[in-house]
């Protein structure tokens, strides 16, 4: 039996690839990032993460504090101890990050592909001289 990616933005679980150091749930707990894409996060906390619910995040990059507004769309114990639980919680992002964006450049910004770059005009003659 083989799979089919339903995903439609790549994952990243490396700091080196997706650029974030450090993530923060409001008001102000630490998360452990599992992974991220430019859609959503993979995040393991030891509060526990409501399904449907909102969420603010704050994504600490190496130049910026980058927050973020998403939804809960899963979560699982992913840890349980005497003491402590903790969860792990998918989070689809409101607005994308741009820079985990498929097609940016390494700054964040969007390159246009072909079918977004201006067509050609044709050329036009150059304006007769006036007569004088």
């Amino acid at each position: 039996m083989t799979t089919v990616e339903r995903r439609s933005h790549k994952r990243y679980e490396l700091a080196e690839e997706h650029t974030i150091l450090s993530a923060r749930v409001r008001p102000g707990h630490e998360v452990a990032l599992i992974n991220a894409s430019a859609a959503g996060v993979l995040i393991e906390t030891e509060r526990r993460l409501q399904p449907g619910a909102a969420i603010d995040l704050t994504l600490v990059t190496a130049g910026d504090q980058v927050p973020v507004r998403g939804r809960v769309l899963r979560s699982c114990v992913a840890r349980l101890r005497a003491d402590r639980v903790a969860y792990r919680g998918a989070i689809g992002l409101d607005r994308h990050l741009p820079w985990l964006q498929e097609g940016t450049d390494p700054i964040g910004y969007p390159v246009p592909g072909a079918d977004m770059r201006p067509r050609r005009r044709e050329a036009v003659p150059p304006t007769p001289a006036l007569l004088g």
